[in-house]
């Protein structure tokens, strides 16, 4: 390209062709990647199925009065350490922080009969927090036992209650597993327990219910459906001093048995049995959002009474702490697949890295979350820190490899590399997109595995002809937000590894930068006799300059010589964001929440900070300028006014400075 005269090399290899990449729109159809570890190949032999089970193990902050349980993971493909050590993190619940661990448990084998029951249970219960609803419950497990789409990929693996400790040997609550009823064929009817004593309290008395006669011990641990109210209620136990004949405890006028009559036209025929304590099914919600409101004790948490001949057996037996627990898992499982998406773009990218580069798995996450997510990490401090690395990396590499160029043609290289459109592209091409975390997690969308009443078809894809991932549908996704990512993975780079393991992954991505190899060659002329004071500047600033000409050019204003300091301007200021933001990363790394870095950044890079600094300490005094310029310098210091010339910090500084070389 012909500039000034000359012709520069051609830096970044951009040319004409970076021109339109800087200009041309990014396609904002991208992939949504779904980790393969949690995927079921097509026509796997279901005959007989190795698990790996991981015990995701819940600890509450406080006591409460439901408590938690252990669930079980069971998946097809093993998980890796990594992956396992990141899974320890805080759930936002009702009554405070909730601790979840994971934890290696063994594997299990299983027959197809055993893989059907446990799909079925888990379908059942994450139905039920779901819809809330029977009928659509009914309609997902008919389609379930045609085995529609049953040979298709799809997202498989198992979620299934831990085993209590004194079951250990087993991993799995198997009990709990076969826990469903087919209310239609009365599967409970006069179902006693074989180990229940002689009915002689209330713990073990057949009670009359739609399902038939049931032992009690049946139906104090279950969820039920009731058709008068077309509700779902988990059942905790039995009330000892209410029967059908007693007054309603929100209504001392008037007996349960008059109310439903009265209310639903129902006359109870075992008016003596006694009522069941019953809960509203838990509400599935977004524990993972970080600035959550504070959530008020819904409906559904409210204790009812029911007579037990108004209600239907679902799932018997199966305790309220696991139905809360089963709730928190579709967070639980969002976070884990959040960590599998990081794993794979890592592998992906350190496959044409290096062997000595690395990088955690933590950082690559929060390199793919950003603000919309809502949760407590996100890519604006890594965002933050890549920006300033990548201006800093291409100021150089431009100020270096086009010496004859002016400032504002370095800047317009500049910005063809680092614009929004020209990083999406790239991050587009790199397949880094598909990766990209962008939306508030919504529980009800949640895929249920082994659930194929969703029109959800999964599509293999290799990446790079190395590895393998799967396309769960497309986005739009902005290039910005894709530009955002590409730059909060050079600045998890550059925390984690240094320059140079940023500048690998930068030339991968199509930037090529070379900040060490570039030979650099100055063709300023200056006057004969240096203008200034070399040795009183040097010691000033405690530097020693091997090209005394490097001092005069950056003292003298474009009055004083054609150009001036803009050269080194451009090279300064990239310098300088760059040196700033990383002191702030790096010295305070407790206040780095979200969007604390670019406040700090932006209160300091500002020419105001710069300007007092300057004034300071004296520099202002040896600035190369015409009388004009030097009288507007004078002007702007005499009006620093009550500023204290002790701060430096763009924070309390509220002085305006004009544009007159400092």
């Amino acid at each position: 390209m012909e500039k000034d005269g000359n012709k520069s090399a051609d830096p970044l290899g951009v040319g004409e062709a970076t021109q339109e990449l800087g200009r041309e729109p990014c396609d904002d159809e991208q992939p949504r990647y779904v980790p393969t570890e949690l995927v079921k190949p097509p026509c796997s032999n279901d005959a007989s199925v190795m698990y790996h089970c991981y015990l995701i193990k819940l600890k509450q902050s406080i006591d409460c009065d439901i408590p938690v349980s252990d669930i079980v993971l069971a998946t097809r493909n093993k998980l890796d350490c990594d992956t396992i050590a990141n899974m320890n993190f805080e759930l936002q619940v009702q009554r405070g922080p909730l601790t979840v661990n994971f934890k290696y448990a063994g594997d299990v084998n299983l027959c197809s009969e055993q893989v059907l029951v446990c799909r079925r249970f888990q379908i059942t219960i994450f139905r039920i927090l779901v819809d809330h609803e029977l009928t659509k419950l009914e309609k997902v497990l008919e389609r379930f036992h045609l085995g529609q789409n049953y040979g298709t990929e799809s997202i498989d693996y198992l979620l299934l209650p831990a085993a209590r400790i004194h079951q250990r040997a087993s991993i799995i609550d198997l009990d709990s597993v076969m826990s469903m009823s087919s209310h239609c064929n009365k599967d409970f009817e006069n179902r006693v327990c074989v180990d229940c004593p002689q009915p002689n309290n209330n713990s073990h008395v057949p009670l009359h219910t739609k399902n038939g006669m049931v032992c009690t011990c049946r139906i104090q641990n279950s969820v039920v459906y009731t058709p008068h109210t077309d509700s779902l209620y988990c059942i905790t136990g039995l009330l000892d001093d209410l029967t059908g004949n007693s007054l309603m405890r929100d209504n001392k006028s008037i007996t349960y048995k008059a109310y439903y009559e009265a209310k639903h036209g129902i006359n109870m025929r075992f008016d003596q049995q006694l009522l069941l304590n019953g809960r509203g099914i838990f509400r599935l919600q977004n524990y993972l959002l970080w600035s959550r409101q504070q959530r008020k004790r819904g409906s559904s948490h409210a204790s009812v009474q029911l007579p037990p001949e108004l209600c239907t057996i679902i799932m018997s037996p199966i305790s309220i702490s696991n139905l809360y627990s089963f709730s928190l898992v579709p967070s639980i499982m969002h976070q884990l697949e959040s960590l599998l998406l990081a794993v794979n773009l890592k592998q992906m990218i350190l496959d044409h890295l290096p062997q000595n580069v690395t990088i955690p798995t933590i950082k690559v996450l929060e390199s793919i979350t950003t603000e919309g997510c809502q949760e407590n990490l996100d890519l604006e401090s890594l965002e933050t820190l890549g920006d300033s690395f990548l201006k800093y990396a291409a100021s150089q590499q431009f100020f270096k490899t086009c010496p004859n160029d002016r400032e504002g043609l370095l800047s317009e290289y500049k910005e063809h590399i680092i614009s929004n459109l020209s990083l999406g592209k790239r991050g587009c091409d790199r397949k880094i997109s598909g990766f990209i975390r962008n939306e508030t997690f919504d529980p009800k969308k949640w895929i249920i595995p082994g659930d194929y009443c969703r029109s959800y078809f999964l599509n293999e894809e290799l990446l790079f002809d190395k590895r393998r991932i799967y396309v769960g549908g497309t986005r739009k996704i902005d290039a910005k937000i894709v530009a955002d990512v590409v730059e909060a993975l050079i600045g998890a780079f550059l925390s984690t590894g240094g320059e140079l393991d940023a500048i690998y992954f930068m030339n991968w991505v199509g930037i090529e930068v070379d900040l060490d190899h570039i030979r650099y060659e100055r063709h300023l002329q200056v006057q004969s006799e240096i203008p200034v004071d070399v040795g009183h500047l040097e010691s000033l600033l405690d530097y020693k300059f091997q090209d005394p000409s490097l001092l005069v050019e950056a003292l003298s204003h474009g009055s004083y010589i054609p150009g001036g300091y803009q050269r080194l301007e451009f090279l300064g200021d990239a310098v300088l964001d760059y040196m700033i933001t990383t002191y702030f990363y790096d010295k305070y790394p407790e206040m780095m929440s979200p969007g604390i870095l670019t406040i700090l950044r932006s209160a300091s890079v500002n020419n105001k900070c710069y300007a007092l600094s300057a004034v300071k300490a004296g520099l202002h005094k040896h600035i190369l300028a015409s009388d004009i310029v030097h009288r507007n310098i004078d002007r702007t210091v005499n009006n620093f006014g009550s500023l204290s010339k002790e701060s430096t910090s763009g924070l309390k500084s509220e002085t305006y400075f004009s544009n007159v070389g400092f």
